[in-house]
Parts: C-alpha cells; structure tokens; sequence
C-alpha cells in the first residue's frame, strides 16, 4: 500500500495534462485514465517510460516530469510504445498505427460509424437498427430496443354451448379446437 505523501510547497491541486485537468490527490497512474483514450494499463506503461513512479500524487509531480509524460501521451509509438497497445490500429486513410485521444478519438469514432452506415455494412445497419453489433443474442436481452416483454397467454375455455344448433359439419370458425 502506498503511503500518503505529505503536500509539499509544490503541491499543486489541478494538473493539467494533455489538455485535461487531473486531480492533485490522486495517483499518476490513476489520474491519467481521466483522458479519453488512456486506460490502466497504459497509464502505467506511460509512467514507466518517463520515469515516475506509479504510486506518486499527481500533484507532487515536478514541471520536467510533466512534460515529459505529456510527450509520451503525445506520441506514444515514438517513445516505444509497443503498437499492440494502440488504440487506432492501421487506420483507414493512413493505414499507420495510431493512439488517439479525446477529440480526436471522439471524431474518429463518429467518422467509422457514419462510414460503416453509408455503407450500408452489416455493422452499420445494426447501428441503424439500434441492435447489438457483435452477435450477442437478442432473443432475451436488448428488450428496450423492441419493447416490453410479451409473456404466453393461457386460452380461456369457451363455455359449453347446446348442439341444438350444430349442422354436423365443421364449425365456423375454421381453427384447431376442442369441439
């Protein structure tokens, strides 16, 4: 467990990396998954690379040590990110590995999807249909899409009628049924 590190003359409440504001009383590597685009596992990756600890307050971090990982944030590949880790893998128009964040990843998104509806793709038109994408079962699930769920009536049994009035042919109503 990390010790809590005392708030020195430093301290510094916001910090702001790649143009999002983090928390000073959180961890670095924490901190970092309030970008769009970095997760835990990444955001400990990018603390490796510069050099700072995972376990360090985001508001102890040093100018140098921001900079340094905002440079990392900024071209991850270039610092020996491996490209697995990517989040934007041969991209359609440059076919060049890529790790996007916030805006950009917003618009790359709303691009992809626009893209596979005019398509006419089979993604897309689930995603026109407002159905799951990837194969999930929709027998059970997904009911807000198709509305409330219709349960089995049972049929009531018609009271018995005289046979006063019966032909002795078929009944008039055609269907299956107790006669």
């Amino acid at each position: 467990m990390a010790q809590p590190q005392p708030q020195g003359p430093d301290y510094k409440h916001i910090v702001r990396i790649a143009n999002v504001d983090l928390p000073g009383n959180q961890l670095i590597a924490f901190s970092l998954t309030n970008i769009k685009g970095i997760g835990v596992n990444i955001a400990h990756v990018f603390c490796t690379i510069a050099k700072i600890d995972h376990t360090k307050k985001t508001g102890n971090l040093t100018q140098e040590e921001v900079e340094r990982i905002n440079a990392i944030i900024n071209e991850p590949l270039k610092h020996g990110i491996p490209q697995w880790m990517a989040n934007r893998r041969k991209d359609y128009e440059t076919g060049e590995d890529k790790h996007l964040l916030t805006g950009a990843l917003n618009f790359v998104v709303e691009n992809d999807l626009k893209r596979h509806k005019k398509i006419k793709s089979y993604r897309g038109v689930r995603h026109l249909k407002g159905l799951p994408v990837r194969g999930q079962r929709t027998k059970s699930n997904f009911r807000r899409n198709k509305g409330k769920v219709v349960g089995v009536a049972k049929k009531k049994e018609a009271p018995a009628k005289s046979d006063s009035g019966k032909s002795g042919g078929k009944s008039d109503k055609g269907g299956k049924g107790k006669k």
